[in-house]
């Protein structure tokens, strides 16, 4: 009975205090004016801020807008894709069976050990499914008939006859113009291709939804991607990535466009791509993954890495840090901080 008594007096002495009024000093306070003085405030950081380190809103990359600018190179990479020689048509696991970008390690490569996994054909992919899609133009349904019933040596023989009248092809008024010879329907074929690019309808035609991904732009950018290897900084796609400083001999990866010079957390990784010998090396990738891997793997064992993981008791930054709790030690107390350190045994 004695406890519960003293319980409700503390509790009655309680309710006391609280309830009594204030005999303190008083100042003035103006909430509304204090609130708006804070959203003002705030607002004029967010602005200045964002002015000062956001990054550029550089538009995307488009078909449309490379099949504008450049013509003749858009036109000799859909070449490339209809003759199996672009990047994309002789690259290697994961989009097919070929070697052209297969990488490996000791003679171990990852890319054959788990192969095809996303099957692409550049040539139907990129080219003849987009036209086949184009209504209205007997003209190109004529053609797209004509090219599929060819053998693929005749097809093979249009293709190298065009290509060596696109060299010497020009572009007027912003318009291709390309001498005739027997390159058969691939000149219908590549000219409604062109247009369809410069209407923006390949950009549409080349995105695919699937239940993963609502918008897969694979295609598009693997498209855009083998002008790259083909025509390098003279191409549409090589001007970009020079002008943003993504070259290979460059740094060569940003988290954002527009952002150079990138993050910091991607200088460890991109800078192997500057040392020999990954930086001429054809199997430089997956040199560059390995010694990530490898780093990555040191930095998580660091607690169980004898040697390593007595550095810091060899230089006790730490008791820096926690100077107060190591005085309080060395005094015959606790620490003075309310907080224990971690100790290192």
């Amino acid at each position: 009975m004695t406890g519960s008594s003293s319980r409700r007096s503390r509790a009655r002495e309680r309710r006391a205090r609280d309830s009594a009024s204030w005999r303190g000093p008083l100042r003035r306070y103006d909430i509304l004016k204090e609130a708006t003085i804070a959203i003002v405030v705030v607002t004029i950081l967010t602005v200045v801020l964002a002015v000062l380190f956001s990054s550029p809103d550089v538009p995307p990359v488009t078909l449309r807008a490379w099949a504008s600018a450049q013509p003749k190179g858009f036109t000799e990479i859909a070449l490339s894709e209809l003759n199996g020689t672009s990047d994309s048509a002789t690259y290697g696991p994961p989009y097919n069976h070929q070697s052209g970008s297969v990488t490996d390690l000791y003679g171990i490569s990852i890319q054959r050990a788990i192969g095809v996994t996303d099957p692409i054909d550049p040539a139907k992919d990129f080219v003849l499914d987009p036209l086949s899609t184009v209504s209205g133009q007997p003209a190109l349904t004529a053609a797209l008939h004509r090219y599929d019933t060819a053998t693929h040596a005749q097809q093979m023989s249009w293709l190298a006859t065009y290509a060596r009248v696109l060299k010497r092809a020009s572009v007027e008024s912003g318009k291709l113009s390309v001498q005739k010879a027997r390159y058969g329907p691939v000149g219908e074929l590549l000219g409604a291709f062109l247009s369809m690019a410069r209407s923006g309808g390949l950009d549409a035609a080349l995105v695919e939804h699937s239940a993963f991904y609502t918008t897969n732009y694979t295609d598009a950018i693997l498209f855009i991607g083998d002008s790259w290897k083909a025509q390098h900084g003279a191409s549409y796609w090589g001007k970009i990535v020079t002008a943003q400083k993504m070259a290979s001999d460059q740094w060569g990866v940003m988290n954002e466009t527009g952002s150079y010079p990138g993050q910091p957390w991607l200088w460890l990784y991109t800078m192997w791509y500057q040392i020999g010998p990954m930086s001429t090396s054809s199997n430089g990738d997956i040199e560059v993954l390995a010694i990530m891997t490898v780093c990555s793997l040191a930095l998580l064992f660091v607690p169980f890495i004898p040697g390593i993981r007595d550095i810091p008791r060899w230089i006790p930054v730490h008791r820096l840090i926690w100077r107060d709790y190591y005085r309080g030690q060395r005094h015959g107390g606790g620490p003075t901080g309310g907080h224990d350190p971690p100790r290192l045994q």
